[in-house]
């Protein structure tokens, strides 16, 4: 059974520290009379009484003996190695002024060999308490635990403070046994005699050989191109990865290795963000009253956030769902005291409601972000898809014109190329309107001058936004939580992704950069394989896809197609001042015929006729192929 181990006094380590100078003074001055006795003892005396007057005063002054032997660390040892410094130098002096350079006492030799035998024997008596308390606490009776071994990513400095952290806790199940580092991993190089490998797949495996079961992550700031290449060599060797919690979290003094958390497959996902500087952005939104609309959503509230860094005048939060409003709105206040911002409750398809929003607060700038986007239910409903994404967005644009509002920016998806389901259709006539209806106004009525003075109407079309509502990763994770299955409905189905911020800044340059007209769409990299997304989130979880949980297939949902298209067949891009930003040249649109189909599919949705609904849609989008077994006989009917 262990018991607790006092610190030692003060002043016994003040004693203990004079003792061993005084002991270095005879030790040093047996090495340079080769051990003669006479010649060591002759004014030993009085040398001795200057070791120990000089030194405690020095330790006195510079509370070398304060510190805890136990937790000696560098600090200490520079201490230390300071006050022996001083002592030397006025040894030095005392032979000078004193003895007048006498080589029987403080000579220069005498002085040198004095120094490192002091500075060694008090820093090694230091460091031998400490190792061996180390020692103790890890192989003492009531400390026995079986450790793991883990590998911590990257050699820096702080994740040596998380080796010796682990390393260090009394009670903890991890022993850190090497770094994985790229730019510090030449062979043989050592960090407080622990190995660094680099993130070779061999490297991986010559570990795992080795017992290492756990890799943590202490630097986030790594290529994403990198982190997934050592993240599926870790799972592919059966090596676990896990993250340190937030540094408020180690602030908080929570060095717990309980609290490593694992590594978010939204972290996988994520690109290089891309970086715009555009000035023109600030310039463009400062002191401007903007509306955004869906406000409270995930893309909505991100905007407004990142609107706000901008300056704007004023800020109207446009949204129908009351409580996901009320408790954005407490953030913003929370947030950003200075900031001017008005929450107001309202559905884009209630004209009237929405002619009461430009009137009281006459926004110059409309970022539309509201829309039904759920697929399984909008199939159910096409009716209700229609009068928000088409009548609201109508609604919305006409109010524009109405009120001289200089952009409109209205977010769309890649489910409006080529769609297969009600959702994408409908957003897919909510830009085939907004198009057409711009250049009806600016070609069609008033020439070049009105093409000045409208309002410019802009599109963004981008792909599935991780963690936003709905998204298929925070179903994984709750489906994880209760044990499984996972669901996948197809084994080859794929998706792209982008995150939230980056979705957003998109629509912000679009903002900017548009000048009517255009659907900007995205460069989103290599879509992602759903099943591969599921069997990853399992692992990093550290379980055994197919047989810790299960990946069950459920089939194609209606309406929902195996992979997404961010342009059609008849789109081709042309280039942007960004690389990772085009403009997609589409089909144009008579806007007479567009509004007249617009308007008899808006009346038929108000009716609530199902059947009728689709077939409007299907002639206004003729690429609309249904994947519904409901709506098979709108797809054979031209």
């Amino acid at each position: 059974m262990g018991y607790k181990i006092r610190i030692l006094p003060r002043w016994l380590v003040f004693l203990l520290d004079l003792f061993l100078v005084c002991f270095c003074l005879f030790l040093s001055r047996s090495l340079k009379f080769n051990f003669h006795w006479a010649y060591i003892v002759d004014g030993l005396r009085s040398m001795t009484a200057v070791v120990l007057l000089l030194n405690a005063a020095l330790f006195y002054i510079f509370k070398s003996y304060a510190g805890i032997v136990r937790y000696t660390n560098i600090e200490d040892t520079s201490r230390l190695v300071m006050v022996n410094a001083i002592a030397s130098f006025f040894y030095l002096a005392v032979n000078i002024y004193v003895y007048h350079q006498s080589a029987k006492y403080f000579s220069l030799q005498l002085v040198a060999i004095n120094f490192f035998i002091t500075s060694f024997v008090i820093i090694s008596y230091r460091l031998a308490v400490r190792y061996c308390f180390q020692f103790y606490k890890l192989y003492s009776e009531g400390n026995k635990v079986e450790r793991r071994k883990v590998v911590i990513y990257n050699a820096s400095a702080n994740g040596l403070h998380i080796k010796n952290v682990m390393n260090n806790l009394p009670n903890g199940d991890m022993q850190v046994v090497a770094f994985l580092d790229d730019t510090l991993s030449g062979s043989g190089k050592l960090l407080e005699g622990i190995p660094i490998y680099n993130t070779s797949d061999a490297s991986i495996e010559k570990l795992k050989n080795e017992g290492v079961e756990l890799l943590i992550f202490v630097n986030k700031n790594i290529e994403k191109e990198k982190l997934n290449i050592l993240v599926d060599s870790c799972l592919a060797h059966g090596v676990r990865i896990q993250q340190v919690p937030t540094m408020r979290d180690w602030l908080n003094g929570k060095l717990d290795t309980q609290r490593l958390q694992n590594i978010n497959i939204e972290d996988l996902l994520e690109r290089e963000v891309i970086k715009i500087h555009n000035e023109a952005i600030y310039t463009e939104l400062k002191g401007k009253r903007i509306l955004v609309t869906g406000a409270a959503g995930s893309i909505g509230s991100e905007l407004v956030r990142q609107l706000l860094n901008y300056r704007p005048g004023l800020i109207i939060l446009c949204d129908q769902a009351e409580t996901p409003m009320h408790e954005f709105f407490l953030e913003v206040q929370e947030k950003y005291k200075n900031a001017n911002v008005k929450a107001y409750l309202g559905d884009i398809s209630d004209r009237q409601r929405m002619e009461h929003l430009f009137e009281v607060y006459n926004p110059q700038i409309v970022f539309h972000a509201a829309a039904y986007k759920h697929v399984p239910l909008m199939e159910d409903n096409p009716s209700i898809a229609v009068l928000n994404n088409v009548l609201g967005t109508k609604n919305l644009a006409e109010l524009s014109v109405a009120n001289d509002v200089e952009k409109f920016v209205m977010v769309s998806t890649d489910k409006a190329v080529n769609p297969t389901n009600i959702m994408g259709a409908s957003k897919r006539i909510a830009e085939i309107f907004t198009q057409s209806y711009y250049r009806y106004l600016t070609n069609d009525i008033a020439g070049k001058e009105a093409e000045h003075n409208t309002t410019k109407f802009v599109t963004t079309r981008f792909g599935n936004v991780l963690g936003s509502n709905g998204s298929v990763i925070p179903r994984f994770k709750k489906q994880l939580e209760a044990g499984g299955p996972i669901t996948v409905t197809h084994p080859e189905i794929t998706r792209y992704f982008m995150t939230i911020p980056e979705a957003c800044i998109l629509v912000l340059e679009a903002g900017v950069m548009g000048q009517g007209g255009e659907i900007f769409v995205f460069d989103m990299g290599a879509p992602v394989k759903i099943a591969d997304l599921a069997k990853k989130v399992i692992r990093l979880a550290g379980k055994e896809p197919d047989v810790d949980i299960q990946v069950v297939y459920t089939g194609l949902r209606p309406g929902e197609k195996l992979y997404e298209e961010l342009l059609n067949n008849a789109e081709n891009t042309r280039a942007t001042y960004h690389e990772k930003i085009l403009i997609a040249d589409v089909r144009q649109y008579n806007f007479a015929d567009i509004n007249k189909q617009v308007d008899n599919l808006i009346n038929c949705a108000r009716q609530h006729y199902t059947l009728e609904t689709v077939q409007l849609m299907k002639e206004l989008v003729p690429e609309f192929v249904s994947n519904n077994v409901a709506y098979e006989k709108v797809n054979v009917q031209q």
